[in-house]
């Protein structure tokens, strides 16, 4: 059952220096035209008593004016009913979020935001391309609790260029001054085709040694551990009852609609990626067509890799008895290879029902959850 949404806003103000996500600068873009367009994809998908998860990403979709925002937040509500225990997310900039804006959010039935801080230090911020300051983060709070939200996250990162292990723990102790329930904290990806790509092939990006890296990870975990939040994933951390229900829904490997230019789904079996430039996903939109660019049905061995892959991301790993029940297979006999390759350099261990990261497999997940895409011993 297909039950979780995501929804793609590609525009953006500003991009910043390390972002590959699909996205455009929003000045003389046809914003009203592919609204026009995701409102029809929306239409098209099967109709659900209810959604349990909806979560509107980007891009930044608090770019979109007020009318535009209304508008918007009323064709999800026509076409996506929510359940009645819906968490609806929208990912937000500190910079853009008006108190009106938010007074739209909160009328239409948004209940959770996720703030893109990145840092609390002023001159980092403005290294990775933000234009926002950490005066604006702590506005951009004070106003969002002031308009009734409580489920509110904010995303960091750590990594950045000429960031030291106490810079990282100085942002994550303003990030904890705060209090929320939610905390994401993820070490800086160097991708193909963004600014700090190009300047890194130029050795002119000073990045910290990995070392360093290792020590701002776990002293990021440490903190939270302190503030009594739950590391539940591998870089999320919340407190109990505010674990995230849509990114849950990737971990668990469950179906989710990805609607607009860019946006992956998994429907009825069926993985898909959209058309990402603007005039290719609207095309055949208008001509009543799915914007689809792939679509492909994974086989069972793909499926059975994808579990562990992706359940491993949860702390809570993967569930034997789960995986049994979904696959009529035994991970302990089928990845026992990895497994025992895993096991042995104690990265991870299998303890009752679960197969799972210890925490020295936590600093090298990557290397763990690839070590499963070799594919099951058939």
């Amino acid at each position: 059952m297909t039950n979780a949404a995501y929804i793609h806003i590609p525009f953006c103000h500003h991009i910043c220096h390390y972002c590959d996500f699909n996205k455009v600068f929003m000045k003389n873009q046809p914003v009203e035209k592919y609204l026009h367009s995701l409102d029809k994809e929306m239409g098209m998908a099967e109709n659900i008593s209810g959604y349990k998860s909806i979560f509107v990403g980007g891009g930044t979709p608090t770019s979109l004016d007020e009318k535009q925002l209304h508008d918007f937040v009323e064709s999800i509500a026509r076409n996506l009913p929510p359940a009645a225990e819906v968490e609806y997310t929208f990912e937000a900039n500190p910079g853009d979020l008006t108190p009106e804006k938010m007074r739209i959010l909160k009328e239409g039935g948004v209940n959770r935001l996720s703030i893109g801080v990145q840092s609390f230090n002023n001159d980092h911020l403005k290294r990775i391309g933000r234009t926002h300051t950490k005066e604006d983060v702590l506005q951009t709070v004070r106003n969002a609790e002031k308009a009734g939200f409580d489920n509110l996250s904010i995303d960091l990162i750590y990594g950045l260029p000429e960031q030291t292990v106490d810079d990282a723990v100085e942002t994550t102790r303003q990030a904890l001054a705060l209090r929320l329930p939610h905390y994401s904290a993820y070490s800086l990806i160097i991708e193909p085709k963004t600014v700090f790509y190009n300047l890194m092939t130029k050795g002119k990006l000073p990045l910290p040694k990995e070392e360093a890296e290792a020590e701002m990870y776990e002293a990021v975990m440490q903190q939270m551990a302190e503030a009594g939040l739950e590391q539940y994933e591998i870089s999320n951390f919340a407190k109990p009852g505010f674990e995230s229900i849509h990114n849950l829904t990737y971990w668990n490997n469950e179906e989710y609609y990805g609607f607009g230019a860019g946006a992956h789904g998994y429907v009825k079996g069926i993985r898909y990626a959209n058309y990402g430039p603007l005039k290719k996903y609207m095309e055949p939109i208008e001509k009543g067509h799915w914007p689809r660019m792939t679509s492909q049905k994974p086989t069972k061995k793909e499926q059975m890799e994808e579990e562990m892959f992706l359940g491993l991301r949860k702390m809570s790993g993967v569930s034997i008895t789960d995986f049994q029940e979904k696959y009529n297979e035994d991970p302990l006999s089928l990845f026992q290879g990895a497994l025992k390759q895993m096991t042995d350099r104690n990265l991870l261990e299998v303890n009752d029902d679960s197969i799972r990261l210890t925490h020295e497999g936590k600093f090298l997940g990557n290397e763990v959850f690839q070590s499963f895409l070799i594919g099951p011993e058939l």
